[in-house]
């Protein structure tokens, strides 16, 4: 903090999500001996995205682990190493990848707690691509969120990739931590406090983006930047929107959306999952459920994305995954605009 005879101002470094991660998990790995991280490229080669950069020459391939390309087979070695006390970081080139390992992570990590009847934990942390195809690009929040034993974090900007990230190492539950890779590159200003080694978020605990009285938009990961850009525009047509970061999305932040939505009236939700059974889908229900529905003076609008296997066609991509012009749209139908 610099201080002046005539003010006092903070000082904010600027960080990339793609340098929050990494120094999370450096902060992490050298704060406990039990850490570790393993996966495919991510020792030697310094990570297929270069969120490990410099953590081989730093703790060497006792702390950093390169695998074969073998899904399965390193991810149920973390959760054996789990299950004996260590706190494995499992690292995926792409979440599509884990599909190889899903028995282990939905059969074995995110069940044992329960089926030892609470003698066995299982703390291991796993952390969607462009242009690449159905089989890379998609979103998995409502895949994961689906399974009880789990915890679904999905960061936006450098301070949740700090703070999810520490607090899910440390957590003792199987943590899915849902990076998009089209943001590791992304910049945003954090204050000393979020640079602070033991600075932690909570699990479980959206974030308000911005305040507003007449719409409420939920969104995760990405999507939070398109519905902070159509807040922006909106905002021009005298339009006031409260904007969510859900961060979390199992346990999911209900009591945020319930008390947004009683403010505002009016509920948009956006997500790059298709739209059955999505996370717009789950919070609707809540709505209806709880005395929450009363408040409602329009239908809830989600904005998804469009339901068919993810194009090749970087120009048909583009269209198939929710932007800020979707999100103004939506916004117009639910004012009746």
């Amino acid at each position: 903090m610099i201080k002046s005879i005539r003010s006092c101002r903070f000082l904010f470094a600027k960080l990339s999500n793609r340098d929050a991660l990494g120094q999370a998990m450096g902060e992490e790995i050298e704060r406990d001996p039990k850490v570790f991280l393993i996966g495919e490229e991510v020792g030697v080669y310094q990570g297929a995205y270069k969120i490990s950069k410099g953590l081989y020459d730093r703790f060497g391939p006792d702390r950093i682990w390169d695998t074969p390309i073998t899904e399965a087979g390193f991810t149920g070695l973390a959760v054996g190493a789990a299950y004996y006390g260590l706190r494995p970081i499992v690292e995926y080139m792409t979440w599509n990848f884990a599909l190889q390992a899903i028995d282990h992570i939905i059969n074995s990590a995110a069940k044992i707690n329960y089926m030892s009847a609470g003698d066995v934990q299982c703390p291991i942390s796993n952390s969607a691509a462009a242009a690449v195809g159905a089989q890379h690009s998609q979103c998995f929040g409502a895949w994961y969120a689906n399974c009880p034993g789990l915890v679904v974090l999905a960061p936006y900007d450098a301070e949740d990739c700090r703070g999810l990230l520490k607090a899910a190492v440390r957590n003792p539950n199987p943590v899915v931590f849902l990076e998009n890779e089209m943001v590791y590159a992304d910049t945003f200003e954090v204050s000393d406090a979020v640079l602070d080694k033991d600075f932690l978020l909570p699990i479980g605990k959206a974030k308000i983006m911005r305040a507003g009285e007449h719409v409420t938009i939920v969104a995760f990961a990405k999507m939070v930047k398109f519905a902070l850009q159509a807040a922006e525009e909106l905002a021009k047509e005298g339009i006031s929107v409260e904007v969510i970061n859900l961060r979390s999305l199992r346990p999911l932040d209900k009591d945020t959306v319930i008390q947004s939505v009683k403010k505002t009236n009016r509920l948009v939700t956006v997500e790059e999952n298709w739209a059955q059974c999505g996370v717009g889908a789950e919070i609707t229900a809540i709505l209806m459920e709880t005395n929450t529905f009363f408040y409602l003076d329009a239908p809830v609008v989600r904005v998804t994305g469009v339901d068919i296997p993810t194009p090749y066609a970087f120009n048909l991509e583009e269209i198939t995954f929710p932007k800020t012009h979707n999100i103004v749209k939506a916004v117009h139908q639910v004012l009746n605009k």
